[in-house]
């Protein structure tokens, strides 16, 4: 690629034009910021959240933030609102106005019709004396000295302070509301961050067969328990409680080890006090377990119940790891 030197410079150049503007959004909170929360948390409403232009977009985005972080939120395009999505707004919403300006003509057009229905009209603006500031009850401000566009033109600095009012506005409401990382699962209950949240160790478990011999048991026997089962492992119990543990590993051992293996019994190499797991433990610490002792199976037990194994592709193709 030619001229790269120049291409990575005014790559970083951008970078810090937007890193500076969002460092300099903490001097412009102030009480408008807290009151705005406030009157967000205490409502009984949705929060509605419309623009226009790149404005809309950084809404849409900011909705979704606050829908997956407990904040019922819905997005209205300005333009739509004019021409018959005004009903959007419901009684007790509160409404939130993007844009840079306040000035805009759709915006002004759309203000006093926001007004007539006495919802609560907070504005995140950059323009902090224009016709929406001063329509609204709380003004956010997120003025920007330029855009990173050379040309001062292009919505990018102002659109990314939105975007981090926004992340604020969410951050300080899903504080306030004690909102878990529970309640966060019941959000997102797909996907690998879901999963994270809410598989539990006893959910894969029950996919899996369950490899199990006595202690007695020939080797012949756990060979075959082991190469059936299709985990790598099987668990050995003595009058059905669980005493330990035979790994592929174990079997490859064993045949290092001896030269006749006629006789030989699960008790003579197995590997005693095997590791075990809970089946309410997510899945998640069931990984970290592994990790930490450096094994890829954990066998799983509730009180002196043998229930089954939970393996690291398990987990793998869970999308845990």
């Amino acid at each position: 690629m030619s001229n790269s030197k120049g291409i990575l410079e005014l790559a970083k150049k951008t970078i810090r034009t937007d890193g500076d503007a969002i460092h300099h959004l903490v001097s412009l909170l102030d009480q408008q910021f807290a009151d705005a929360v406030a009157c967000i948390y205490e409502g009984e409403g949705r929060v509605v959240i419309t623009g226009i232009g790149k404005s809309a977009l950084i809404a849409s985005k900011i909705v979704a933030t606050l829908n997956s972080t407990g904040t019922p939120a819905i997005f209205m395009h300005a333009a739509d609102a004019i021409h018959g999505d005004l009903g959007t707004i419901q009684q007790k919403d509160i409404v939130i106005c993007i844009s840079k300006s306040g000035n805009t003509p759709e915006i002004k057009l759309l203000v006093p019709l926001i007004k007539i229905g006495s919802n609560k009209l907070i504005a995140m603006t950059g323009n902090t004396e224009s016709y929406l500031a001063e329509q609204s009850d709380f003004v956010l401000n997120t003025f920007v000295e330029k855009e990173a566009c050379p040309n001062n033109l292009a919505p990018t600095t102002s659109t990314t302070a939105q975007l981090v009012m926004g992340d604020a506005l969410a951050i300080c409401l899903l504080e306030l509301r004690g909102f878990s990382s529970k309640d966060f699962a019941k959000f997102h209950p797909g996907g690998t961050l879901g999963k994270k949240l809410y598989l539990r160790v006893s959910d894969i478990a029950a996919k899996n067969m369950t490899p199990q011999v006595e202690a007695n048991s020939a080797i012949k026997n756990v060979i075959v328990e082991i190469s059936e089962k299709m985990l790598g492992v099987t668990a050995v119990l003595e009058d059905g409680k669980l005493i330990g543990i035979v790994t592929d590993g174990d079997i490859r051992r064993m045949l290092n080890k001896y030269e006749n293996i006629n006789g030989l019994t699960a008790r003579d190499i197995m590997t005693i006090s095997p590791k075990t797991i809970a089946p309410e433990v997510l899945a998640v610490n069931a990984l970290k377990e592994m990790q930490n002792n450096g094994i890829s199976q954990l066998l799983v037990k509730k009180d002196d119940t043998y229930l089954g194994v939970v393996h690291l592709h398990n987990l793998i193709n869970e999308g845990i790891l």
